[in-house]
Protein backbone atom coordinates (compact mmCIF):
# COMPACT_ATOMS: atom_id res chain seq x y z
CA UNK A 1 0.00 0.00 0.00
CA UNK A 2 1.14 3.27 -1.06
CA UNK A 3 2.07 6.38 1.97
CA UNK A 4 -1.05 9.06 0.73
CA UNK A 5 -0.38 12.52 1.63
CA UNK A 6 -3.08 15.29 1.81
CA UNK A 7 -2.26 18.09 0.15
CA UNK A 8 -3.99 21.25 0.67
CA UNK A 9 -3.68 24.00 -2.06
CA UNK A 10 -5.38 27.62 -3.31
CA UNK A 11 -4.20 29.40 -6.42
CA UNK A 12 -4.68 32.85 -7.00
CA UNK A 13 -5.30 34.24 -10.54
CA UNK A 14 -5.88 37.49 -12.46
CA UNK A 15 -10.08 37.07 -12.59
CA UNK A 16 -13.09 34.79 -13.17
CA UNK A 17 -12.52 34.32 -16.85
CA UNK A 18 -11.32 32.03 -19.50
CA UNK A 19 -8.30 33.11 -20.10
CA UNK A 20 -7.16 33.70 -16.42
CA UNK A 21 -3.47 33.75 -15.63
CA UNK A 22 -2.04 32.40 -12.56
CA UNK A 23 -0.67 34.62 -10.04
CA UNK A 24 0.68 32.30 -6.70
CA UNK A 25 -0.03 29.30 -5.92
CA UNK A 26 0.30 27.69 -2.32
CA UNK A 27 0.14 24.03 -1.00
CA UNK A 28 0.33 23.23 2.26
CA UNK A 29 1.37 19.34 3.24
CA UNK A 30 -0.77 17.08 6.17
CA UNK A 31 2.97 16.33 7.34
CA UNK A 32 4.11 20.37 7.58
CA UNK A 33 5.85 20.66 4.34
CA UNK A 34 4.57 23.78 2.16
CA UNK A 35 5.31 25.10 -0.94
CA UNK A 36 4.68 28.43 -2.58
CA UNK A 37 5.13 30.10 -5.90
CA UNK A 38 4.51 34.13 -7.05
CA UNK A 39 4.16 34.35 -10.60
CA UNK A 40 6.49 36.93 -12.71
CA UNK A 41 4.57 36.05 -15.49
CA UNK A 42 0.73 37.02 -14.84
CA UNK A 43 -1.38 38.93 -17.51
CA UNK A 44 -1.09 42.53 -15.10
CA UNK A 45 -3.39 44.19 -17.32
CA UNK A 46 -6.29 41.65 -16.88
CA UNK A 47 -5.73 42.39 -12.96
CA UNK A 48 -8.83 44.50 -11.71
CA UNK A 49 -9.00 47.00 -9.17
CA UNK A 50 -10.36 44.16 -6.67
CA UNK A 51 -6.93 42.05 -7.79
CA UNK A 52 -4.90 44.33 -7.18
CA UNK A 53 -6.11 45.52 -3.56
CA UNK A 54 -6.74 41.91 -2.20
CA UNK A 55 -4.08 39.65 -4.19
CA UNK A 56 -1.51 41.41 -5.67
CA UNK A 57 -1.01 43.31 -2.14
CA UNK A 58 -0.75 40.38 -0.31
CA UNK A 59 2.41 39.19 -2.76
CA UNK A 60 5.23 38.92 -0.50
CA UNK A 61 8.41 37.40 -2.30
CA UNK A 62 10.92 39.27 -3.44
CA UNK A 63 14.10 38.85 -5.91
CA UNK A 64 16.38 36.52 -4.16
CA UNK A 65 13.81 35.26 -1.85
CA UNK A 66 13.50 31.83 -3.61
CA UNK A 67 13.89 28.80 -0.80
CA UNK A 68 14.62 25.35 -2.25
CA UNK A 69 14.00 23.38 1.12
CA UNK A 70 12.11 20.71 0.66
CA UNK A 71 9.91 21.33 3.99
CA UNK A 72 9.42 25.14 2.53
CA UNK A 73 10.20 26.01 -0.80
CA UNK A 74 9.63 29.49 -2.13
CA UNK A 75 9.84 30.51 -5.76
CA UNK A 76 9.07 33.82 -7.54
CA UNK A 77 9.50 32.78 -10.94
CA UNK A 78 7.56 32.55 -14.50
CA UNK A 79 5.44 29.62 -15.47
CA UNK A 80 8.43 27.24 -16.21
CA UNK A 81 10.05 27.58 -13.43
CA UNK A 82 7.06 27.23 -11.34
CA UNK A 83 6.62 24.09 -12.54
CA UNK A 84 9.97 22.72 -12.35
CA UNK A 85 9.97 24.23 -8.74
CA UNK A 86 6.61 21.90 -8.43
CA UNK A 87 7.78 19.05 -10.13
CA UNK A 88 10.33 18.57 -7.38
CA UNK A 89 8.86 19.27 -4.74
CA UNK A 90 5.85 16.79 -5.21
CA UNK A 91 8.26 13.77 -5.80
CA UNK A 92 9.11 13.40 -2.37
CA UNK A 93 5.51 12.45 -1.85
CA UNK A 94 5.02 8.89 -2.49
CA UNK A 95 1.05 9.52 -3.43
CA UNK A 96 -0.76 12.49 -3.01
CA UNK A 97 -4.73 13.88 -2.98
CA UNK A 98 -5.20 17.77 -3.41
CA UNK A 99 -7.71 19.52 -1.14
CA UNK A 100 -8.97 23.18 -2.03
CA UNK A 101 -12.12 25.34 -1.61
CA UNK A 102 -14.20 26.26 -4.77
CA UNK A 103 -11.62 25.07 -7.03
CA UNK A 104 -12.85 24.81 -10.82
CA UNK A 105 -10.74 27.57 -12.04
CA UNK A 106 -7.62 26.40 -9.47
CA UNK A 107 -7.27 22.73 -10.49
CA UNK A 108 -7.47 23.86 -14.53
CA UNK A 109 -4.88 26.56 -13.50
CA UNK A 110 -2.95 24.04 -12.09
CA UNK A 111 -3.21 21.55 -14.97
CA UNK A 112 -2.06 24.06 -17.01
CA UNK A 113 1.21 24.63 -15.15
CA UNK A 114 2.07 21.20 -16.44
CA UNK A 115 0.59 21.41 -19.82
CA UNK A 116 -2.92 19.81 -19.25
CA UNK A 117 -4.66 17.26 -17.41
CA UNK A 118 -2.78 14.24 -18.83
CA UNK A 119 0.58 16.24 -17.80
CA UNK A 120 0.29 16.21 -13.85
CA UNK A 121 2.94 14.44 -12.12
CA UNK A 122 1.78 10.42 -11.50
CA UNK A 123 1.52 10.60 -8.17
CA UNK A 124 -0.87 13.11 -8.26
CA UNK A 125 -4.37 11.49 -8.02
CA UNK A 126 -6.31 12.29 -10.85
CA UNK A 127 -9.63 13.68 -9.10
CA UNK A 128 -9.38 16.68 -7.17
CA UNK A 129 -11.29 16.68 -3.43
CA UNK A 130 -12.99 19.95 -2.82
CA UNK A 131 -14.44 21.10 0.74
CA UNK A 132 -17.65 22.81 -0.25
CA UNK A 133 -19.55 19.32 -0.64
CA UNK A 134 -18.08 18.24 2.57
CA UNK A 135 -19.40 21.34 4.12
CA UNK A 136 -22.84 20.77 2.82
CA UNK A 137 -22.98 17.12 3.77
CA UNK A 138 -21.90 17.91 7.37
CA UNK A 139 -25.14 20.42 7.19
CA UNK A 140 -22.89 23.44 7.55
CA UNK A 141 -23.71 26.66 4.99
CA UNK A 142 -20.90 26.20 2.56
CA UNK A 143 -20.82 29.74 2.46
CA UNK A 144 -20.07 30.17 5.86
CA UNK A 145 -16.34 32.43 6.33
CA UNK A 146 -13.67 29.76 6.41
CA UNK A 147 -11.45 31.95 8.79
CA UNK A 148 -13.85 31.87 11.26
CA UNK A 149 -14.86 28.44 10.66
CA UNK A 150 -11.44 27.32 10.93
CA UNK A 151 -10.80 29.49 13.76
CA UNK A 152 -7.43 31.08 11.87
CA UNK A 153 -8.55 34.79 12.64
CA UNK A 154 -5.23 36.31 13.69
CA UNK A 155 -2.54 37.86 11.02
CA UNK A 156 -4.78 37.02 7.99
CA UNK A 157 -3.60 37.58 4.53
CA UNK A 158 -7.15 36.38 3.02
CA UNK A 159 -6.29 36.36 -0.76
CA UNK A 160 -2.54 35.09 -0.35
CA UNK A 161 -2.59 31.33 -1.55
CA UNK A 162 0.02 30.21 1.23
CA UNK A 163 -2.81 31.61 3.92
CA UNK A 164 -5.10 30.41 1.68
CA UNK A 165 -3.82 26.86 1.64
CA UNK A 166 -3.59 26.91 5.71
CA UNK A 167 -7.25 27.51 6.08
CA UNK A 168 -8.72 25.18 3.88
CA UNK A 169 -6.25 22.69 5.80
CA UNK A 170 -7.52 23.95 8.89
CA UNK A 171 -11.31 23.77 7.83
CA UNK A 172 -10.89 20.31 6.79
CA UNK A 173 -9.41 19.00 9.63
CA UNK A 174 -11.96 20.46 11.66
CA UNK A 175 -14.76 18.78 9.57
CA UNK A 176 -13.66 15.55 9.30
CA UNK A 177 -13.38 15.20 13.13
Amino acid sequence: MKNKTNLFWDLEFTGLHQNTTLISIGIVSDCGKTFYAESTSYDKPQCNEWINENVIANLFLKEGDNDYSLNRYRILGNKEEIKEALNIWLSQFEEVEMWSDCLAYDWVLFCDIFGGAFSIPKNIYYMPMDIVPVFKIKGIDPDINREEYSGLKDGAIKHNALWDALVIQACYDKLMQ
